[in-house]
């Protein structure tokens, strides 16, 4: 169990890596005025979201799946903790659209709107990890 929940650690750490970092992207995307850098913006949100987040997001799934079911982990916390898991995955999914809009050149939204989006992952990280150590309930 133990190999399970380190890999699925460093799988979650990987995926908020990419979940902090997309919007970030978008922010300076949102701010490039020339068209090369908007192109290179293209490539390097593509290949996170489909190289790393996605991926990333499949295995933190996928093991804490295995977690849950395999080994009979339970609680009311981990209640909480999935319906906020799946707020996550919405969240992922929302960002692989603004990705394709960004791709599409059909971005309507300033970089300030992205920088108010790059927070929102920052709450759910610090509620996922209090449910998760401290269990309240």
């Amino acid at each position: 169990m133990l190999w399970v929940k380190a890999f699925h650690i460093v799988a979650v750490i990987t995926w908020f890596a990419g979940l902090f970092y997309l919007p970030r992207l978008f922010v300076y995307h949102a701010m490039s005025e020339d068209a090369v850098s908007s192109e290179r913006f293209k490539v390097m949100e593509r290949k996170l979201y489909r190289g790393i987040m996605t991926p990333s997001a499949v295995v933190v799934v996928s093991l804490g799946l295995w977690l849950w079911l395999g080994f009979g982990i339970s609680g009311g916390w981990l209640h909480a903790k999935l319906a906020l898991v799946a707020v996550l995955l919405v969240y992922h999914g929302y960002c692989g659209k603004l990705l394709k809009d960004f791709r599409d050149d059909r971005n309507n939204r300033s970089h300030v709107f992205y920088r108010w989006f790059n927070e929102f992952p920052v709450l759910i990280l610090v509620a996922v990890v209090i449910l998760v150590v401290v269990k309240p309930f």
